[in-house]
């Protein structure tokens, strides 16, 4: 989730609808110019009892934070406690019960990517074996219960924690036990991101069954091979799901607009605090009528805030996110960026996985979204067949798609070796998860604490 670095004191007030629009233009970029950001989160436990370290304790959270300052990384502070840091590499940030997260720089390409990956991975595990911390690369938490868990010092964390229930029964799991993978990537004109946005939400499930790595609950196999995923269907309908809308004529900027209009609000940011606005209207902000606030108007700076708070499968912004895999290895760290780059990035490739996926209705997306968790690749597709099917072919436009970029690293290598992981899950058929179970119910004995010896990084 987004940390507030750095607050711009002169952002300016909205004095209309337009500049709402205008806000998602303003990312806009020539191809030349479209760039690859990736994040990862991971889990942080105590190598010597698997215990989620708090934020206060030796050798905690604020201490790894500390730790990775060595590396050239500043604090970035809330009231008393560094939240997070930033440096060169992006931004290192802390997810609500302290999951580790990078989000990485703005980069050209894949071999970037991959090497940004590595340098943090470096980083984070050196100051693990300095203060007894391990990494596990996942998509849930496979042992923890919610109460085992610690609470990082984050003001928005307090006002989400409070408001979850009110709109559904997991997205306190979604904040306390989940990891993800994501990629954000660049859009050159309104329909550009129109036709990226449709196929980026066509093709999510795929996603999530690709990297699909959260078959525990509490120890114990919970009958899902992603369900982190599945927990987004029970957070808050009001800020998930498939964005139906996306795929109605007349889709663009202003349409996603008064979908943010109509998500509730979580909080306003003013003097370096958190301010409680948790299911008020934008629109009434807008009018200067905000309850928390009376006869304030917003700023853009609260606008972007505002946009972090929608959790759909694709997300927008002043670029697109893709939001739909589980937590993984590094080799799934640079796949997924592979993936949606192959596919978005190239006119070609983008052309062609729209050709795939056009002819579905509403209903059948959802019906697919709705099997991914449980069924992954196994999950019916709309006109008959399951989505492996269809997961060799897609992966062959990316893999085209990459061809054509022709970004190469001194060995002379294009981008296409990065979706091998996924190759490999094609050709057996058995996504993460599935290899996770059979290893539960074989060599593990039952015993999901060997996790930790084969899923860390």
């Amino acid at each position: 989730m987004t940390t507030k670095t750095a607050l711009k004191a002169a952002s300016p007030i909205i004095e209309s609808r337009d500049q709402l629009i205008a806000s998602f233009a303003r990312g806009e970029k020539p191809a030349e110019r479209w760039r690859i950001g990736t994040e990862h989160e991971k889990f942080v436990y105590r190598t010597d009892d698997h215990r989620a370290p708090s934020y206060d304790e030796p050798g905690g959270i604020r201490d790894l934070l500390a730790d990775l300052t060595r590396h050239g990384w500043q604090p970035v502070t809330e009231g008393d406690h560094v939240i997070a840091l930033t440096g060169a590499d992006g931004s290192v940030s802390l997810e609500p019960a302290g999951q580790f997260e990078l989000s990485g720089a703005p980069l050209e390409n894949l071999h970037q990517t991959c090497a940004e990956t590595g340098r943090h991975l470096r980083q984070v595990k050196e100051a693990g074996e300095r203060l007894g911390l391990g990494f596990l690369g996942l998509g849930m938490w496979p042992d923890k219960t919610r109460a085992e868990l610690p609470v990082m010092p984050k003001g928005r964390y307090d006002i989400m924690r409070r408001h979850m229930p009110r709109v559904g029964s997991l997205g306190l799991d979604m904040m306390l036990r989940t990891c993800t993978i994501q990629v954000n990537l660049d859009y050159g004109s309104e329909a550009d991101m129109v036709k990226k946005f449709r196929v980026g939400l066509a093709l999510q499930p795929l996603a999530t069954a690709l990297f699909a790595n959260s078959p525990f609950t509490e120890g114990k196999p919970n009958g899902f091979l992603s369900f982190r995923s599945h927990i987004w269907s029970d957070t808050d309908a009001a800020r998930t799901g498939m964005l139906p809308f996306v795929f109605e004529d007349g889709f663009g900027y202003q349409r996603y607009a008064d979908y943010m209009l109509d998500v509730p609000m979580y909080f306003v940011y003013r003097d370096g605090r958190y301010i409680d606005a948790a299911g008020l209207s934008f629109r009434d902000f807008l009018k200067g009528e905000l309850s928390v606030l009376p006869g304030e108007k917003p700023t853009l700076d609260d606008w972007n805030d505002h946009l972090s708070t929608a959790f759909p499968e694709v997300r927008l912004k002043t670029f697109l996110e893709m939001r739909g895999a589980d937590g993984g290895p590094w080799n799934r760290i640079c796949a997924l960026p592979a993936l949606w780059v192959g596919l978005l990035y190239d006119e070609g490739a983008l052309d062609a996985a729209w050709d795939l996926v056009k002819g579905w209705t509403l209903d059948e997306r959802q019906a697919l979204r709705d099997a991914v968790p449980r069924q992954a690749l196994d999950a019916p597709i709309p006109g008959g067949g399951r989505l492996a099917d269809i997961a060799a072919a897609v992966l062959d436009i990316a893999h085209a798609g990459l061809a054509a970029r022709a970004r190469t690293n001194a060995a002379g290598d294009d981008e296409t070796g990065f979706l091998e992981p996924l190759r490999d899950i094609v050709r057996t058929g058995r996504v993460p998860a599935a290899a996770l179970l059979d290893r539960y119910h074989g060599a593990w004995g039952g015993d999901v604490s060997r996790i930790y010896d084969e899923a860390s990084f």
